[in-house]
């Protein structure tokens, strides 16, 4: 009876079980480790975009107007005080960074003599305020100073910035993922970029561990278009303390082309640290006001940075959209503290004789090929010349504002210095001032297919190792024929 039951039931073989078992497996495995790998893949995406998030800028618990990265704390015992030596630097991409870098190797080999003792130009320098391409050049000198001359050309200036950032965003999956987050984007990668690769991780803590010269890198606010500047006074505004602050990140919203690139995003925490306006600002803002004041514009600017209810978060973009420059930054500084003597006891500089303002301009051409054209232009022809024309204009209302205050400065200095009695200008009296204006720009060139040549170079960031070369010494050329630096030397000599 067993017997024949067992036999009634069909067995497979041993050999048979496992063969049949193990194609079960492989076909199992097959399908299942594909569709794993695939879940394991967007469950990955998922969480570096929920975790992917800029660096908030830290809280400032007491706003303390003696302490941070102001110009009061950058003094360097060795410089003259009695010369303020001022450079700015324009927007422009690398073209702009290799003019300026330009301008630092001929101030890097000339010398003066400064109360008896041979120095470098460069040396005596207070101040440098860059915009988008022009503030890494600045960036760059103020934490590395003569290191920029061995190694900056490799690592920022003949590199293909452009080209590593494109490869950044389109090849590595860490950072589409990251990309995906409502929190980070395509400047933050630049930022991160930059941090890596050009500035070590420093931050503007390491910028004031290195003294003179203040460097000023410029961004504009996106909403309301106001320049908002990477100095402790801003940044007292908004109850944040600089000093930790990437140096990178800044330099990342200076450059932050609308469009091209996404704005970098800081935390508005005013209202927190007990900070107060200016004096010359609250002054500004009672009635009966003077709407048509330069004092009350800048005031009136600042009004939304202190409220952080309305305005939480701060957008920022290009600093060319506001002042392609960096002149404004310090126009405004004065007008800010009232006037330039006020500024100049504040930067303890109250002995000062020469006031010389190096203003480095790496503007375009306008494109005029329009003019030939009966077809209506498209619509990115107008938009480039909106841009170009509108920066343009506001450069040379900017340059014109600084040269006509001039005499209005000299004698505020000089009563300030004097007193209301007779002030005599003679050398060495407490009236003994004087101010260069010295401007390296394209427009100095004498020959007229040069002049095109440079000017029509790409706002980019990659410029072939030659232009960047023939950038540089178009600089050097341009300062050394310049009658207004032939006239510093002088007076110095």
């Amino acid at each position: 009876m067993n017997q024949a039951s067992s036999s009634s039931v069909p067995r497979t073989p041993v050999k048979e079980e496992v063969a049949l078992h193990e194609n079960v497996s492989w076909y199992r495995s097959t399908k299942v480790k594909p569709l794993l790998a695939v879940v394991a893949a967007f469950l990955l995406v998922g969480v570096m975009a929920g975790c992917a998030h800029y660096p908030v800028n830290q809280p400032l618990r007491h706003a303390d107007p003696q302490a941070g990265y102001r110009p009061g704390n950058l003094v360097d015992p060795g410089n003259d005080d009695q010369m303020l030596l001022l450079l700015t630097f324009s927007g422009g991409g690398t073209r702009a960074a290799a003019f300026s870098y330009g301008v630092l190797e001929a101030l890097r080999d000339t010398p003066v003599l400064i109360r008896g003792r041979e120095r470098r130009l460069l040396d005596e320098v207070d101040w440098i305020s860059g915009v988008s391409g022009g503030s890494f050049t600045a960036a760059y000198y103020g934490l590395f100073r003569d290191r920029m001359f061995d190694d900056f050309e490799t690592r920022f200036l003949k590199k293909d910035i452009q080209g590593d950032l494109a490869r950044a965003t389109l090849f590595n999956p860490i950072n589409w993922a990251k990309l995906f987050s409502a929190y980070y984007d395509r400047s933050d990668l630049a930022a991160d970029y930059y941090n890596k690769h050009v500035f070590e991780g420093k931050t503007f803590g390491d910028l004031l561990e290195r003294s003179t010269p203040m460097i000023v890198i410029n961004a504009t606010d996106m909403v309301h278009g106001t320049r908002f500047s990477f100095v402790q006074q801003m940044f007292d505004a908004i109850c944040s303390d600089l000093s930790d602050f990437s140096v990178a990140r800044a330099c990342a919203a200076s450059s932050a082309v609308p469009l091209l690139l996404s704005p970098i995003t800081l935390r508005n925490h005013a209202g927190e640290c007990g900070y107060h306006l200016p004096e010359a600002l609250v002054e500004a803002m009672k009635p009966p006001r003077d709407v048509t004041s330069r004092r009350f514009d800048l005031a009136n600017n600042l009004m939304p940075f202190l409220d952080s209810r309305r305005k939480p978060y701060i957008h920022l973009v290009d600093g060319g959209v506001a002042d392609n420059l960096g002149l404004r930054a310090l126009l405004e500084r004065v007008t800010l503290r009232g006037d330039p003597w006020t500024t100049l006891k504040e930067a303890r500089m109250e002995g000062v004789r020469k006031i010389v303002f190096v203003v480095v301009n790496a503007e375009t051409a306008i494109d005029d090929k329009w003019d030939r054209w009966e077809k209506v232009p498209p619509f990115g022809a107008m938009l480039d010349s909106y841009s170009s024309i509108a920066i343009e204009r506001y450069n040379m209302e900017t340059v014109a504002l600084l040269s006509e205050s001039f005499p209005r400065w000299a004698d505020e200095i000089r009563r300030g210095r004097c007193g209301s009695g007779p002030i005599s200008t003679e050398p060495g009296s407490c009236g003994d001032l004087e101010f260069y204006l010295v401007q390296v720009k394209f427009d100095a060139l004498d020959d007229e297919a040069e002049r095109t040549y440079f000017k029509r170079l790409p706002t980019s960031f990659v410029l072939k190792p030659e232009e960047v070369d023939r950038l540089r010494d178009a600089a050097r050329r341009i300062l050394s024929k310049s009658r207004e630096f032939q006239r510093l030397i002088d007076d110095l000599r």
